[in-house]
């Protein structure tokens, strides 16, 4: 007993108390407070320098400012950079929250006149982030709207890569209210605007937003327009282009270009962040699978053992395996016990395309084994309900090749000619020119993802003075070279 009551005394002692915890709470805000306050300040140098790499810099930071925001640092923002007039709207977004940080805390005055837009347009956004966090959707919509009348009534290029932000969370917002056939209009109208004033980063969120916008309904047509008609920026974020990636990839699958969906989803894996973003890696690779099952490949065994990947591929490495072995029964139980999950991934359109092809694998195997057979036999082994079903199915497996028999509906049977060797095909031939091709495009990637340090080039070019310094040098040189030439003839 003694001994509990003392280990009860240590834990009590090592716990922090209420007012310990209360100042390391403070503490927290005030530094994150510090922190967007120093991003301003970076805002106001990019206006000012009219360099837009300080204002890339501040939304790369984004994703860990988004973790630290909440009611206290926002309303203490709020009340250090708007003048009282303009704090109404923004404040009825946050809620209320006692230990709000004093002017002696933050050490700064408050505002008597308006932020800049950029300024402006960054701190409705962080309330924006805050509000989507929060699950407060209605008060986020209205935000959203506020902001959107916002940037429309901007004309500022300092302005452009965060309204490229407000793009993403506004469709966003859409998005979680099930509002998205509304903001279309919207999003067509600023691509046009985006377009013609060369805003290639808000360019490419809005296709990306598009895209997502027509694929949530899947009209798929609409989606392949978009993308023939528009051409999306090449100094785009590698994260917008795999986002576009994938969109794409999922067009063409959907259009039976499987060969070019595949090449579109392995690009949108290779740009896509490396240690981050596993659910949008998940995702593609997902889709990757079937497109590849699709193609008549199987994928590899490696795949579906990466740690990241194991439980989210598992029903998909079920379905890798009947279609693998042309198992039939096998692959109505994948599409019966997981098809919520496969509609919710938006492959189960996809998947059922797959029968066919469990249909022409189950078929060459049973071409491989058996010298002759009877279409009863093969629809026993197929599971199809007559012999005149299995007998057709086999007669288009012949015409497209998939294998090499003769079938005699008089004898009853279907026989399997002798296999011929690969390397008398075309067979090698294709499989060498896809991966010349892979190599040639993966050259051609990396030289265009090159950069260069500012004037780099002039280092090694020499100025003027120089230049006049060696033609001087040059010139006393060839002087006593024909001094010394006459000095050797008599």
């Amino acid at each position: 007993m003694g001994a509990l009551e003392t280990d009860v005394e240590m834990k009590n002692a090592d716990s922090p108390t209420g007012l310990e915890a209360g100042d390391n709470k403070r503490d927290k805000d005030l530094n994150s407070f510090t922190e967007i306050r120093e991003q301003a300040k970076q805002i106001e140098k990019g206006i000012i320098n009219k360099e837009n790499r300080f204002i890339l810099r501040v939304l790369r930071c984004l994703p860990n400012t988004r973790r630290k925001l909440n009611g206290i640092v926002l309303r203490s923002l709020i009340n250090q950079i708007y003048p009282v007039a303009d704090r109404d709207v923004l404040l009825s977004f946050i809620e209320e929250s006692t230990g709000e940080l004093d002017n002696t805390q933050t050490k700064t005055r408050p505002a008597t006149k308006s932020p800049v837009a950029e300024i402006d347009t960054y701190i409705n956004l962080l309330c924006l982030v805050h509000l989507i966090d929060t699950n407060k959707l209605v008060e986020a919509e209205r935000c959203s709207q506020i902001l959107m009348t916002k940037i429309t009534s901007q004309n500022r290029r300092t302005l452009d890569l965060i309204a490229a932000k407000c793009y993403f969370y506004y469709s966003r917002v859409a998005e979680l209210t099930d509002k998205l056939d509304s903001i279309r209009g919207l999003l067509h109208s600023r691509l046009r605007t985006a377009t013609l004033r060369n805003d290639f980063e808000g360019q490419a969120v809005l296709i990306n937003c598009l895209l997502r916008n027509y694929l949530h309904y899947s009209l798929y047509d609409q989606a392949d327009k978009l993308v023939n008609k528009c051409v999306f920026p090449e100094t785009a974020s590698n994260n917008e282009w795999a986002r576009f990636l994938y969109y794409l990839g999922r067009i063409k699958a959907a259009r039976l270009e499987y060969s070019v969906a595949h090449k579109h989803l392995i690009q949108a894996m290779r740009k896509a962040p490396q240690n981050t973003a596993i659910g949008f890696r998940q995702t593609v690779q997902k889709l990757t699978v079937v497109v590849e099952l699709l193609l008549g490949d199987i994928p590899e065994r490696q795949i579906f053992r990466q740690a990241s990947m194991r439980h989210s591929l598992a029903p998909y490495f079920q379905l890798t395996q009947a279609v693998r072995m042309g198992n039939l029964q096998r692959f109505g139980e994948v599409l019966e016990n997981f098809g919520p999950q496969f509609r919710q991934d938006h492959t189960y359109t996809l998947i059922l395309r797959l029968r066919h092809n469990v249909i022409k694998t189950a078929i060459r195997s049973i071409g491989l084994s058996y010298s002759r057979i009877s279409p009863q036999d093969i629809a026993k082994k197929l599971g199809l309900d007559s012999a005149e079903d299995a007998e057709f199915i086999v007669a288009k497996a012949i015409r497209d090749g998939v294998i090499e028999a003769i079938l005699d509906p008089q004898g009853g049977y279907m026989r399997s000619k002798e296999s011929t060797d690969i390397y008398c095909t075309k067979e090698p031939q294709l499989a060498f020119h896809q991966r010349i091709s892979f190599c040639l495009d993966l050259h051609n990637q990396s030289v265009k993802a090159m950069r260069y340090p500012p004037n780099a080039y002039g280092k090694e070019l020499e100025s003027a003075e120089e230049r006049r310094e060696r033609e001087q040098q040059d010139l006393e040189l060839a002087k006593e070279m024909a001094e010394d030439d006459d000095d050797s003839f008599p």
